[in-house]
Formats: C-alpha cells, structure tokens, sequence
C-alpha cells in the first residue's frame, strides 16, 4: 500500500509537471495544474491510510493504535480540507468557461 501511495505521488508529479510543460498562460492553466495533483495527492493519502490500517492489524499495541488514531485524524483532516480546496477550485474554473461561453456569444 505504502508503494502504491509513493507511485501515486510519482505519477501524479510526472503528469502534473507535463501539463504545465503544456500550459502557456500560466495564470489561467495554474488551477487546473493544482487540480490535477491535488487529486492524485488525495489518492496517495488514502493509501498511506490504508497502509497504516494493515500495519496496525499486525501488530495492534496500544501504542500503535493511539499512533494509528492520531494519524488518521491528521489525513482524514487534510484529505478533506484538500478536496474542499479542489471542488472549489472546479466550480471557479467551470464559472470561468461559462463567463467565457457567454462572452464568445
């Protein structure tokens, strides 16, 4: 799981990287730049989650669930304030296309 969550990041990096190679007005391409690895970032936090669950199954000490706990608290927040931040993000850029459409008219 923890492989999978770094190749998460990995691709996501290689594909957010090449569309902002793609991108020439950086100002209007930024936010869909953000989108993208914002949404392969949130992937990555639900494996490393899911990671951290098998590990604690092993091995469930006290101390690793408070750890476990405690960890999945901290993801769980930014998971969520993250894909606030990226549904956000999505309606300004789809409120920007329809401002366009409507001025192209």
């Amino acid at each position: 799981m923890e492989i999978i969550s770094i190749a998460c990041v990995v691709i996501g990096l290689g594909k957010t990287l090449w569309l902002a190679a793609r991108v020439r007005d950086h100002q209007p391409g930024f936010p869909r730049i953000r989108l993208c690895f914002g949404s392969w970032l949130i992937l990555a936090l639900e494996f490393q989650l899911a990671a951290d669950i098998l590990a604690t199954t092993v091995a469930p000490s006290k101390e690793e669930l408070i750890r476990l706990a405690i960890i999945a608290v901290i993801r769980t927040f930014l998971n969520y304030f993250l894909g606030k931040e990226l549904e956000a993000q999505a309606e300004h850029q789809q409120e920007q296309r329809s401002e366009q459409t409507k001025a192209a008219q």
